[in-house]
């Protein structure tokens, strides 16, 4: 081999090496997984129907819904635009308080809409019942307080619902205007493993 075969060689080679090493250390922190490791095989999917229904109470001894930041009063506003409460509002089989409790919503909701009442919800539903006992699925979108049916996204969850895709309809069953307190039916159509 000539000199000169031998050094455009040897600086491919040397090239090529500087190349992988980038390579390699670009994509250290990422690693294509096979779906079944994590008994994720999609013939396992499933799609479930979770009917509950949400408490939130703002009035007496122990609420389960306070308002963490007030709209500014320099706000003149129907909509309570900038409000935000945080909750742990009891999920329960029935409309009553007193039926079944089968976990919590926590989480928040914002008053996030300037001309109707638009409200941003972040919330985890985390079960206690069966087999879903420490599972909780996550919702994240806008609800429009006063369309009959409003629709949010599931975005994600925990336990059972990791990797859980679907959405979840709620439908206000009682709403008192002295107090805030309402309770909402929720049907959550959720993906998940």
């Amino acid at each position: 081999m000539s000199p000169q075969h031998f050094l455009i060689f040897f600086l491919f080679l040397l090239s090529f090496h500087s190349l992988t090493s980038i390579t390699a250390q670009d994509t250290d922190f990422v690693h294509q997984i096979d779906r079944n490791l994590l008994g994720l095989d999609m013939k396992k999917e499933k799609l479930s129907h979770f009917k509950f229904y949400w408490h939130d109470i703002q009035s007496g001894q122990n609420p389960t819904s306070v308002r963490v930041v007030s709209p500014p009063l320099n706000l003149n506003t129907t909509t309570l635009f900038g409000l935000v409460n945080m909750i742990d509002n009891p999920l329960t089989l029935g409309p009553e308080l007193s039926s079944k409790v089968v976990g919590k919503a926590q989480g928040f909701y914002a008053s996030a809409s300037q001309s109707e009442v638009g409200l941003l919800m972040a919330q985890n539903f985390a079960f206690i019942e069966g087999k879903y006992n420490g599972s909780t699925i996550t919702i994240l979108g806008r609800n429009p307080v006063f369309n009959k049916v409003r629709e949010m996204p599931v975005i994600g969850g925990s336990g059972l619902f990791r990797f859980a895709r679907g959405y979840a309809e709620a439908t206000t069953h009682v709403f008192n205007y002295k107090n805030g307190d309402a309770t909402v039916e929720y049907n959550v159509y959720v993906f998940h493993y």
